[in-house]
């Protein structure tokens, strides 16, 4: 008996430190997430302005003049560009993307030749590379909880050149977008071709120095960029609201075990002290009686 009340003991106390472990980590979620969803909604703002000024060059553009990103052609390759977390302990932010990106290849490619992958966040890539999926990027792309440019240019870059050299047809990105903090949905975003440019009509007339068509070549990659950026700080805001709601859970169901344990070594140490007291009674009722 007294070694199981030591068992039960330990358990509590180790659930007791697991608890702790996550609840701080609930608590720099939480943290994390106001200040990502505050770094996401301020480069909302930029990105509706960048697509206004997008839209009027390309509508002030020549009517015989047709920009390659674009153009829509025949699909014969599309790339997918998923983007995940370089750590776990997010609930089902990463398997959720798993899930649907094998759902959607299963429902609309025949084999492997059809379709080209590319991740960032090392859970992403390490994905990719345990389906043998077709890889863009050789290495994982590393993405910090400050997310920079810097950090998803490279990619981004290659991807809209594999578009202009004609080795894609479609490039889909596909996330988690942050709805609440309660709530993430998937999307599958079709970024190239161009489809529409969500952008006001301004009655702004610009001067090009360098001419219409040269500004639409040096720009249109860069919005494609820009808005690739803008999803990253999206999904991030999700990555840390969904590992806060799982750090939360986390502790709640650490706290239930915990007041189950300490119930059970209640009623264990009860019985102790109460057989401990029937065998001084019956200690005593002995002596007595042979008195």
């Amino acid at each position: 008996m007294a070694n199981s009340l030591r068992e039960v003991k330990s358990r509590i106390n180790s659930t007791k430190s697991t608890a702790q472990i996550t609840k701080a980590m609930y608590m720099v979620s939480s943290s994390k997430v106001k200040r990502a969803e505050k770094n996401y909604k301020s480069y909302k703002d930029f990105m509706e302005r960048i697509a206004n000024m997008v839209n009027l060059i390309v509508e002030k553009a020549s009517e015989d003049y047709e920009h390659p990103l674009l153009v829509p052609r025949e699909i014969k390759k599309t790339a997918y560009f998923i983007i995940t977390s370089d750590r776990g302990l997010a609930g089902a932010y990463n398997s959720s993307i798993f899930k649907a990106l094998e759902e959607h290849l299963k429902n609309n490619h025949k084999d492997n030749s059809e379709f080209i992958t590319a991740a960032v966040g090392k859970q992403g890539y390490g994905y990719l590379k345990k389906m043998k999926y077709p890889m863009i990027n050789d290495d994982p792309t590393f993405i910090r909880d400050d997310v920079l440019f810097v950090d998803i240019a490279p990619l981004s870059k290659a991807l809209i050149d594999l578009y202009l050299n004609k080795e894609i047809d479609k490039l889909v990105i596909v996330y988690n977008h942050y709805v609440n903090s309660l709530t993430q949905e998937i999307r599958f975003e079709e970024l190239l071709p161009i489809k529409k440019i969500e952008g006001k009509k301004i009655n702004i007339d610009y001067t090009y120095e360098t001419g219409i068509e040269k500004t639409l070549n040096l720009i249109l990659p860069m919005y494609i960029q820009d808005i690739i950026y803008g999803i990253i700080l999206d999904s991030k805001t999700a990555e840390h609201s969904a590992r806060m709601n799982s750090m939360k859970n986390a502790t709640d169901n650490a706290d239930e075990v915990i007041e189950k344990l300490q119930l059970l070594y209640n009623r264990a140490r009860q019985n102790v002290v109460t057989n401990e007291l029937i065998d001084i009674i019956g200690g005593a009722n002995a002596i007595g009686g042979e008195n």
